[in-house]
């Protein structure tokens, strides 16, 4: 409450009344930990990114990729050979030159041990500049999703200089080409950056002369700062109150379908689910439809694989089942189950995901299981589910335009966010597969052969494909929702105060 009157207390103006002053502020429900894009793995990294740095190629408003950096590319009739055409005369905000010299020197710092794009970039051969505007990059195999990774930070180009210059300290001093430019952060409270006067792409200048992201991590706080003009924009809002929106003379909402999935991980290695037919069971006894309308009070979309209906790999087996007690009780019998079992399903402390934990458990009560619920904090999360300590728990993926993107790292054998210990040669066969292809035909077919597979052996239980649900103030005008989710702010504006 003190956090609200301090920030709300100053009062505000009625909408429309005044000039704007150029300044954009967007509420961040987390703080950033890691502006430089080569180490970052914080999705809210991401929303920063979209205003310092620019990528090779871009996605527009309906997921297709674009020209950026690179204003066009050639890709050899085997798969393996990429050749990027780049705009000439673009600086750095550092006023040094973005060349084909900048694009070899980014790819092969991300290509390092120690960057966080090395998987990402894993199966990059070489990359060798043609001459000053022009780069190859060789790939040991062919990789459809190529360029779907340098849509995101693989691609996002930082100035060499200013990487050698400052190290690991770049993190702090991040620079790259894009609309607007770096000039302070203030840690857990505030990012701002400054509009780019010399940006390169005339067509989209940025608008905003300074943009301030604020850290907001209570939504309801966010409202409330929304609400009363100290806010222009958020990147998150109560899902419960998103029928109050639709009228407000206000604020609005952007709600829109986004690429990931969430669920939970059954940990086939453990007693608890080393045997498919209790997996299964547990699938039989969930609905979905009911989760979404009371956990996310309808912002979703019930699913049961990992792409979404945006997805060109969608298909319908995505489309939810009733539950079916009976058939899962029958499951279980099978199992040596039918007098019930028990389990536990380790989830973080987001509200959603307490609210999904606590209809899971009446849900499996239903079926005769006993399912415990552990709360931890989300970095002991994940070390819990690269470790294995689990026998359930919850992981989610904001989600990638490309299908492999979506799924491959997570269920391919050995892969590095396979936290179910899963293992089936004919799901790793169509995912290589894929990859291999460019005809988008063979790629369905090939992940609708996987999902056959996943829906059979279940180490996965797929629950909803998130939205992304942004508010802004009804002045706010410029924004175009991106299939990725985030907020790209060069063209967004405000019409008086």
């Amino acid at each position: 409450m003190v956090c609200c009157l301090m920030l709300t207390g100053c009062g505000n103006k009625e909408m429309g009344q005044g000039q704007w002053d150029g300044t954009l502020k967007i509420a961040l429900h987390q703080d950033p930990p890691n502006l430089d894009p080569c180490f970052s793995t914080a999705a809210v990294d991401r929303q920063i990114f979209q205003g310092i740095f620019d990528t090779l190629v871009t996605l527009d408003e309906k997921g297709n990729i674009k020209p950026m950096l690179a204003d066009s590319w050639d890709i050899s009739s085997d798969g393996l050979v990429y050749i990027f055409h780049l705009h000439k005369g673009i600086v750095f905000h550092d006023d040094t030159p973005f060349n084909a010299d900048a694009v070899v020197f980014n790819i092969k710092e991300s290509l390092k041990k120690s960057s966080s794009r090395k998987s990402e970039l894993s199966f990059v051969s070489d990359v060798e500049t043609i001459d000053a505007n022009t780069v190859k990059i060789i790939l040991k195999k062919p990789f459809s999703p190529f360029l779907s990774v340098l849509t995101d930070r693989a691609g996002m180009m930082r100035s060499p200089a200013a990487v050698k210059k400052y190290g690991k300290d770049f993190m702090n001093h991040p620079i790259g080409t894009g609309p607007f430019l770096f000039k302070n952060r203030l840690k857990g409270d505030s990012v701002t950056l400054t509009q780019n006067p010399h940006y390169w792409n005339h067509v989209h200048m940025p608008k905003a002369k300074k943009i301030i992201y604020k850290i907001i991590d209570d939504p309801n706080v966010a409202l409330v700062n929304l609400k009363s003009g100290q806010i222009d924009f958020s990147d998150y809002l109560p899902f419960n109150q998103i029928n109050d929106y639709k009228n407000d003379p206000i604020i609005t909402a952007s709600d829109e379908p986004a690429l990931g999935f969430n669920g939970f991980f059954l940990n086939t290695k453990s007693e608890a689910f080393s045997d498919v037919r209790t997996r299964k069971a547990i699938d039989l006894l969930i609905d979905r439809k009911a989760i979404v309308n009371v956990a996310l009070s309808g912002v979703g979309t019930p699913g049961r694989t990992a792409f979404p209906e945006m997805n060109f790999a969608y298909d319908t087996l995505d489309t939810p089942q009733k539950p079916n007690i009976e058939k899962a009780k029958e499951l279980l019998k099978a199992a040596g189950k039918d007098h019930g079992f028990s389990f536990t399903l380790c989830t973080d402390t987001n509200p959603i995901n307490q609210t999904m934990a606590q209809m899971l458990q009446k849900m499996m009560h239903d079926g005769g299981i006993d399912m415990k619920i552990q709360k931890v904090d989300f970095g002991t999360l994940l070390a819990k589910g690269k470790r294995g300590h689990y026998e359930a728990i919850v992981i989610q993926w904001s989600g990638r335009i490309d299908p492999d993107q979506n799924i491959y790292s997570w269920l391919y054998s050995g892969a590095s966010n396979n936290y179910a210990s899963y293992s089936n040669s004919h799901v790793d066969a169509a995912l290589e597969a894929a990859r291999a292809s460019q005809n988008i035909t063979q790629r369905k077919q090939l992940y609708h052969q996987m999902d056959t597979y996943l829906d059979r052996d279940v180490p996965y239980i797929f629950l909803y494909h998130a939205h992304n649900l942004y508010g802004m103030r009804r002045n706010v005008k410029g924004y175009i929702p991106s299939p990725d989710g985030m907020i790209k702010p060069v063209n967004i504006y405000k019409e008086g105060n």
